[in-house]
């Protein structure tokens, strides 16, 4: 290259290319998804609730005396989680609204970063951007801060705990799961991974502690816990056929027979048994980070599932999994693994109209439409587990025949 060459292409290193696009379009997009977005709200608002209910119980009302015979949002926190968030009702309505948000914006760039860290970089390094421009992008993030959920805070404490277990600093790990489990038990599945680790067990005990010490606390200050335990705690445990994305839950929407239902929750569970003993038996000791990140990944995607509720923002908790694709050993790469990420973390909408002005288009079109919008997130998660069971089957097969050989001259070795 000659001089004149090199000022007219100078030489600039992909990551650098890589930071200098992903930056200024993910703080716009976090601007655009928090400003206008979440600020303006929608007709579902997960925020309402929680905050009539926080105000009730700060002034010594009945928390628990709604009606679930409505398909509006619900209050169903446990009278932990009540205690929790107790303190949004000492703001007025629409300043506890906006705290909430930036709250959970902090605790979305908190994720992103640990996560960042997790794997092995820097802040300055193209995976930091690379992973908020994927948050901000996917649907899961954005329903989460338009309808005002308290999803952020729970992808972080998953992300704190995957960062303490790595670093055997059990009795933080269980602290850090242990205050959103006493809101919301989605996390519930993740605690297998302190007992599949040496030493590891101490952590149970924070995070099944905190919520049964919160709720012994809460329990005498909330003058209807009869009402929770009679009407709430059950309806909790109900498979509904609306805003559902599990198998149960779609199923019945549908109308399959219990028998399928259930034969699809028992595939599913096979699938998760075999992939986290796999991952357990042969990655624990040699990527744990893989090992504990496409764990938690497997074990959310399957109570998505085959538990008795399974939404769509729920796909946020699977990004240590996704992110597992840029570590050498991921089951994440291949097209129908992506494909999967596509259908339950996507933006896309397929409910559509039929044209009046187009009488030749056929009302299959308009089925086909609805029936992919309802369809998508649960696809998008039974294809992402279907695409890690195989892939890492293909991988234990492929062990199974390299170690024969080796096998049986050991064998031949010992008899001679």
């Amino acid at each position: 290259m000659t001089t004149t060459d090199r000022y007219l292409f100078p030489p600039v290193p992909v990551e650098r290319i890589v930071k200098a696009i992903l930056w200024p379009v993910s703080i716009l997009m976090i601007f655009h998804k928090t400003v206008v977005l979440a600020i303006n709200g929608d007709r579902t608002d997960d925020f309402k609730p929680v905050y009539e209910a926080a105000l009730r119980f700060v002034n010594g009302g009945t928390v628990y005396g709604e009606s679930y015979l409505t398909v509006e949002p619900h209050y169903l926190y446990p009278p932990s989680g009540t205690l929790l968030m107790a303190p949004i009702a000492y703001v007025d309505p629409e300043r506890s609204r906006w705290i909430f948000l930036a709250l959970s914006v902090l605790a979305l760039l908190a994720s992103a970063y640990l996560l960042t860290r997790l794997f092995g970089y820097t802040a300055k390094s193209w995976v930091l951007p690379t992973v908020i421009f994927f948050f901000f992008f996917s649907e899961s993030v954005t329903a989460t801060l338009v309808y005002t959920n308290f999803n952020s805070f729970v992808l972080l404490s998953l992300v704190l705990f995957l960062w303490l277990l790595h670093r055997d600093k059990p009795w933080l790990a269980g602290i850090a799961v242990g205050l959103t489990l006493a809101v919301k038990p989605v996390l519930l599945p993740v605690l297998l991974l302190p007992l599949l680790k040496k030493g590891m067990w101490r952590a149970l005990i924070p995070a099944l502690g905190i919520p049964v010490v919160l709720n012994v606390l809460a329990w005498p200050l909330i003058p209807d816990t009869d009402n929770f335990m009679k009407n709430t705690f059950p309806y909790i445990r109900e498979t509904r056929d609306y805003y559902n994305n599990s198998v149960g839950g779609l199923g019945t929407f549908y109308g399959l027979d219990s028998w399928l239902i259930l034969a699809l929750r028992v595939m599913f569970v096979a699938m998760a048994a075999f992939g986290v003993w796999f991952l357990w038996r042969y990655y624990r000791d040699k990527d744990e980070v893989l090992w504990l990140t496409v764990s938690s990944g497997i074990l959310l995607t399957t109570s998505f599932l085959v538990g008795p509720l399974g939404q769509g923002y729920y796909s946020m908790l699977l990004f240590p999994l996704v992110l597992s694709v840029i570590r050498p050993g991921s089951p994440m790469r291949n097209w129908p693994a992506w494909l999967g990420v596509y259908g339950c973390m996507t933006a896309d909408i397929y409910y559509t109209i039929r044209n009046p002005r187009s009488e030749h288009l056929p009302r299959t079109w308009e089925a086909f439409g609805n029936n992919m919008d309802k369809l998508t997130v649960t696809w998008g998660w039974s294809l992402l587990m279907i695409a890690v069971f195989f892939s890492l089957l293909w991988r234990y097969l492929d062990l199974r025949e390299a170690e024969g050989p080796r096998t049986t001259a050991a064998v031949a070795t010992v008899e001679a």
